[in-house]
């Protein structure tokens, strides 16, 4: 059973920090795999119905706007996902009971991204009916994040006005994560010619495909990003259909994780890659681009303003699916997703939410 959370410090967003910290509660008693979130995307549609606040939904993506939006104004955009990764082996909790103990709030997703995304939502609320806003806002929980799904964020997009520049809910200790690798997958074909292996015959595939890994390997990119560092390529598994011992291969693949900066783009990487390799090098997944937010943009500053550090984040988000400019900020810490016996802190949610309302406030 759900044990009901105190705030850790008095201040006048009382209610919002007790309404996310309940709501919290509600998701992580809730499964919501990937492409399973439809259970909690009602809990998010009960949120805004209890507060009279009209949304929209596509599959397992909920969305709203400010009560009084003009369509004349641009657009922020709030979001976060409400789907979770599977537990692992490791819980000595039930992943599925939202246990408080010691200031902490225990339960899968409670870290990735449940406290980012309901502080999202209570600064959403706190802003919805104000009619003095430079901007109109609105908020998305999006699903299938954690699988990069395209019934996720990218379904969404087309269906919202154009976005002017948006705050993605993922924990980074509130600091500011202003630039994201992006994930390139690669399936690497390599041809040879079959012999038999006694008798010193055919082009061994096997050999060829060592040569092109082991460039792989040391190789390293001439632009190195002051925010995300070198190009990172990382050959993950390799595969021949030669099942005889005395048989060269002909045929060999290997499969590639290649983790780019912001500073080259996906065909450039790849024709640097293809230009020194005998491997035929095929596209697997090209959808989660490097991103970056301008140092000088109005919401960076606003938080460095609030004493937070820049950063460049090596994982990915829905940031990468985003063609605007998008800040990746919010409460929990990065190390503890996906991880057994996941928490947040409380205090984390509470400052969460102060800081979305501090860093909107200084635009709006």
């Amino acid at each position: 059973m759900a044990i009901q959370a105190q705030p850790l410090h008095m201040h006048n967003t009382d209610h919002l920090y007790q309404d996310a910290v309940n709501l919290l509660q509600q998701l992580i008693a809730t499964p919501s795999f990937s492409k399973e979130e439809q259970n909690t995307a009602l809990l998010i549609e009960n949120f805004f119905q209890q507060r009279s606040i009209p949304f929209q939904r596509k599959l397992n993506n909920i969305w709203a706007t400010n009560q009084f939006a003009d369509p004349a104004k641009p657009w922020i955009l709030l979001n976060s996902h409400h789907d979770t990764v599977k537990p692992n082996k490791g819980y000595t909790n039930n992943p599925f009971e939202p246990l408080v103990i010691d200031g902490k709030l225990y339960g899968l997703g409670s870290n990735d991204a449940g406290g980012c995304l309901v502080a999202l939502l209570a600064c959403f609320v706190h802003f919805y009916n104000r009619k003095d806003l430079a901007y109109n806002i609105i908020f998305a929980a999006s699903a299938e994040e954690e699988i990069s799904g395209s019934d996720g964020i990218e379904l969404l997009l087309p269906l919202l006005p154009a976005i002017d520049f948006g705050i993605v809910g993922e924990p980074t200790l509130l600091n500011l994560a202003v630039a994201e690798r992006g994930l390139l997958v690669l399936d690497a074909e390599v041809t040879g010619r079959a012999g038999h292996a006694a008798r010193n015959e055919g082009d061994n595939a096997l050999y060829k495909a060592i040569n092109d890994i082991n460039w792989i390997q040391n190789y390293v990119f001439d632009k190195k990003s002051d925010l995300l560092g070198a190009v990172k390529m990382t050959v993950t598994a390799i595969h021949t259909d030669n099942k005889q011992h005395n048989v060269v291969p002909a045929q060999t693949s290997f499969l590639m994780d290649v983790r780019v900066n912001e500073l080259y783009s996906f065909d450039e990487v790849i024709a640097i890659i293809q230009q020194n390799v005998q491997a035929k090098i095929n596209p697997r997944s090209t959808r989660l681009k490097s991103t970056a937010i301008a140092l000088d943009h109005p919401l960076v500053k606003a938080g460095i303003g609030l004493g937070k550090t820049c950063y460049g984040s090596p994982t990915t988000s829905d940031k990468a699916l985003m063609n605007f400019p998008t800040l990746k900020a919010g409460p929990g810490d990065s190390a503890r997703s996906h991880t057994a016996d996941e928490f947040i802190y409380l205090n984390e949610i509470s400052a969460g939410i102060d800081f979305y309302i501090q860093l909107l406030n200084a635009v709006l």
